[in-house]
This record gives C-alpha cells, structure tokens and sequence, in this order.
C-alpha cells in the first residue's frame, strides 16, 4: 500500500490520499513507524474505523502532530453529546455513515440526508463527505447536492470483483464508473452553488 501511494503521490496531477481501515493493522505495523511511513510516502490523512476519540492519544494526535488529517466517522445514530466528542480531534472532514447496517447495502435517501448534513454543520466547519449506500452517478449527485463529497466504496469494488470474473479489465470499468460519478457530482455542487 505505502509503495502504490508513493508512486501515486509522484504523478502530475496527485489527489490527496487517505488511508482507512482498521487499527489492528497499524498495531501490527507499529503505531510510530506507521505514523512516519505514512508522512514519507505522502499519505495526506486517516481514517481509522475501529479507533473511538476516546483513545486519541493512540494514533490520532500522533498522527496529528507531524500534519496528518485525522478523519472521523458520524452515523444516523451520533446524538449531539457524542457528536462534540467525535469532533474534538477531528480534522481533514468529517464522514457521516448515512446509514446503519452493511456498506453496499441498500439506497440511503436524499432527504434523510439533507437533515443529517444540516444538523452536522451546526457543529463544525469541517467539510462533510457522506457514504454508504451510495452506487451510481445519480445517487452520487444527489448526495453531493447537500454534502461535500460522495463516498463511494462497494460498486468500485463490484466493478473489480466482476470484471476479474468475467475476464475482462477491470481496470477499465472502474475509470468509466469513476468519470461518471465524478461528472454527477460536479454538476450537482456546480448547481447547488448558484
């Protein structure tokens, strides 16, 4: 992973790049050989699902420290209380889980939403990507017209897993499926703007 991410982070027109997975990962690695690997390659942030604010001291300031975004996880079920503790070492943006139950899994709906991403910018001025439950250019649009971004994880995924199926490029359907959502959600912010 850090050898893709260095050589992603050398081509003309490099994104920013984060990091998300679990934290038992980065024990095994080493919190502090993880930490300054990640700055080495260019890894801009983190998000690591398992790790609550709670036990920030572990990898979160850390990470902090040396100009890592910290992202953190709100879902339909963070109340007000909880939500103020998610944030305090948050950074980067924050993701709302816009559902509850299995990535992949079902339609999230736009006004559910709506209210969500409302209710989370009264509390922070950190850009609010949303995920889950998000599968197709249309879906990505409508989500982009009340959040920052669109997260979309498992229909990439689908798109490796079948092509490699049917013996095709992957390759090549997860950029078409990649420029379609892109394009959805750049009409959607373009419209939302003005």
């Amino acid at each position: 992973t850090f050898a893709i991410v260095k050589r992603f982070k050398k081509t003309k027109n490099a994104k920013p790049c984060i990091l998300m997975g679990y934290y038992n990962s980065v024990v095994q690695y080493g919190e502090n050989r993880f930490i300054k690997k990640c700055k080495q390659v260019g890894v801009d942030g983190l998000i690591v699902v398992d790790l609550p604010p709670e036990e920030d001291d572990e990898l979160c300031l850390p990470a902090r420290a040396v100009g890592l975004h910290f992202i953190r996880l709100a879902t339909p079920t963070t109340d007000d209380t909880r939500l103020s503790i998610v944030l305090r070492n948050a950074s980067g943006f924050l993701y709302y889980v816009s559902m509850t139950g299995i990535t992949g899994v079902g339609v999230v709906g736009s006004d559910s939403v709506s209210s969500a991403v409302r209710r989370l910018r009264a509390h922070t001025d950190l850009p609010i990507a949303v995920g889950f439950g998000i599968r197709t250019p249309e879906q990505a649009g409508s989500i982009a017209r009340h959040a920052d971004a669109a997260v979309v994880g498992s229909a990439l995924v689908d798109q490796i897993t079948d092509g490699i199926a049917e013996g095709r490029d992957p390759v090549k359907a997860v950029l078409s499926l990649t420029s379609d959502l892109a394009s959805a959600v750049h009409q959607a912010r373009s419209r939302s703007l003005v």
